[in-house]
């Protein structure tokens, strides 16, 4: 992982254009690819972003002033110009264990296993905690078609669990015995900002009733 502080401009140009002034900010380049730029405050979320798979060139612009660009397989490009860096380090993070789930959505990922169904008529299970070289997919089926569907399970479904999906399936989607591979979102409750952008990036979303679910696998509710 390397840390930059900067004081730097940001300009995003894509699906849309986004501009951040000259200030100083902290830019994270992790080892999966991704480029991260954040301010001191607003939360825990960058100001903007590339996701993998994307390429960092670092250069300088017409006026010889260090440029750094980011470019993604889509095309978007996120371009960082530096007016002074303030301090630059690299880290080795070695390899991370991966995200301990709570209770419930360990459970709730156990009871989507035994009933893939419950998220798309015909799907089945191939194998819960599919490894990847970025940590392990919830959920990897097939569908009705034999076609490869990675699938992402939150209790609380947000835009960083959209993002954390869209890195699986940029993975997945490169290995030729799988791909192509779509992706489903599921949670109990899905907010409306990742629910637009797991469409606009095709991943289905669906909303699950842990409770129905529970009872399913419980002998003693299908007595009533």
């Amino acid at each position: 992982m390397r840390l930059v502080i900067a004081r730097c401009q940001v300009d995003y140009a894509g699906r849309l254009t986004a501009h951040l002034p000259m200030a100083t900010r902290l830019l994270i380049v992790k080892a999966d690819g991704s480029v991260l730029v954040h301010s001191d405050g607003g939360s825990y979320k960058p100001l903007n972003w590339m996701s993998p798979p994307c390429t960092l060139v670092a250069g300088v612009d017409a006026d010889g002033r260090a440029e750094w660009v980011v470019e993604a397989k889509s095309g978007d490009t996120l371009r960082i110009l530096m007016h002074h860096v303030l301090s630059d380090s690299s880290y080795d993070l070695g390899i991370d264990p991966g995200l301990q789930k709570d209770g419930v959505e360990r459970h709730l990922q156990e009871l989507l296993a035994d009933h893939p169904t419950s998220l798309a008529e015909g799907l089945s299970l191939v194998r819960r905690e599919f490894p990847t070289a970025i940590g392990p997919v919830d959920l990897l089926c097939r569908d009705g078609l034999g076609a490869t569907v990675a699938v992402e399970i939150k209790r609380r479904g947000d835009i960083d669990g959209v993002e954390q999906l869209t890195r699986y399936l940029d993975l997945l989607n490169r290995d030729p015995l799988l791909s192509p591979v779509r992706g489903i979102f599921a949670a109990q409750e899905i907010k409306p900002q990742a629910r637009v952008l797991a469409t606009d990036r095709g991943i289905g979303c669906v909303t699950v009733d842990y409770d129905q679910l529970r009872g399913m696998d419980d002998p003693t509710a299908r007595l009533f």
